[in-house]
């Protein structure tokens, strides 16, 4: 005797689910949990799952940063060795960052700072600044039915970051999804709160790993401009598409990509491997690069899809080049990234 499929939960309106569950937390919830153990104690982790298939977690006190995710069942983000580190564990110095870096689905760099340590402005500015090590404040979630008919979750908060006689920028941050869509949208308004103007580097570091990250995997896009960092990248630049097996000792690669905006104003990248797949989009006009970041090392096995609004060589060098984006005293800053998991 053949048996229907069970009806999914998208299949139905309001009406409909109200008569099958008691609670909509049954199918789709957000959880307020904290993290027991390691250097991770106390740190809060919250729990999303859309009730399609898509879970993930987002860390407050991480400046709002996504951590692990997977697409029924199937985990998509690398996991550092460091796995979940509390923000007090950081150590903002020259490379101290990649001590309390756990990687995760989304990590946020900036804002003084993205990419190499270095002086500027008589201070010194770590490996990817201090933005990832910021706790939230504000921070909220909301789970219910929007006019429009759909279960949409989100949660959001405010991240300052600020220095006495120096710059004071406060981003506040949306993660949003909903029932029935395998996407987590992410939106940013940056704020200069000062009264002199501020740098804002924004580069948001989505970690991608194994099962999808693996031999045979591939990265699409539509056709364009690809500029590699260094020598060692341009030594790979046929290849920078193309995921490898783990290789002993391998060297990261780094490319930046101009990819074109379609008539929405966003640029994708995509991530294939088989049936799996997973595709950054981003909107061009605040955020018109992003940077590869090519990874296949023993455990160290990850592509990074970073869209972001300067190259990630420092603030110093940047300034050189007069290439530094800087927010006028109450000017904003407003951008879009969107991750799609197949």
């Amino acid at each position: 005797m053949k048996k229907d499929k069970p009806m999914a939960p998208m299949q139905l309106d309001r009406t409909g689910l109200a008569l099958r569950v008691g609670r909509m937390e049954q199918l789709a919830s957000i959880r307020r949990l904290a993290a027991e153990d390691g250097k991770g104690r106390g740190m809060r982790v919250w729990e999303v799952g859309n009730g399609s298939g898509l879970a993930f977690t987002v860390y407050p006190d991480r400046g709002l940063d996504i951590g692990r995710a997977s697409i029924h069942g199937v985990p998509v983000a690398w996991i550092s060795a460091n796995h979940e580190v509390a923000p007090a564990f950081h150590e903002p110095e020259g490379a101290g960052w990649l001590r309390s870096w756990g990687g995760g689905l989304l990590t946020g760099c900036g804002l003084a700072n993205v990419g190499t340590p270095c002086v500027a402005g008589g201070e010194s500015l770590g490996l990817h600044g201090r933005l990832s090590h910021l706790p939230a404040e504000e921070v909220n979630a909301t789970a219910g039915w929007t006019a429009e008919g759909r279960y949409a979750l989100e949660i959001s908060g405010v991240v300052s970051e600020t220095r006495v006689f120096g710059t004071k920028l406060r981003l506040r941050r949306s993660i949003a999804t909903a029932l029935g869509d395998n996407r987590i949208t992410v939106r940013d308004t940056v704020e200069n709160t000062g009264f002199a103007p501020a740098p804002c580097l924004l580069l948001y570091h989505i970690n991608l790993g194994w099962p999808l990250v693996d031999a045979g995997a591939r990265l699409e896009a539509e056709p364009h401009r690809v500029v590699p960092r260094d020598a060692r990248a341009a030594a790979g630049l046929e290849r920078w598409m193309l995921i490898d097996p783990p290789a002993p000792d391998f060297a990261e690669q780094v490319f930046y990509h101009e990819i074109p905006a379609g008539p929405d104003g966003l640029a994708t990248m995509r991530l294939q491997n088989g049936a799996r797949a997973v595709s950054v989009s981003y909107r061009v006009a605040e955020l018109p690069w992003l940077v590869q970041w090519r990874m296949l090392g023993q455990g160290e096995y990850v592509t990074g899809l970073e869209p972001a609004n300067v190259y990630p060589e420092g603030q110093a060098s940047l300034a050189e080049r007069g290439l530094v984006r800087r927010l006028a005293p109450g000017e904003t800053l407003e951008t879009l990234v969107r991750i799609a998991l197949d």
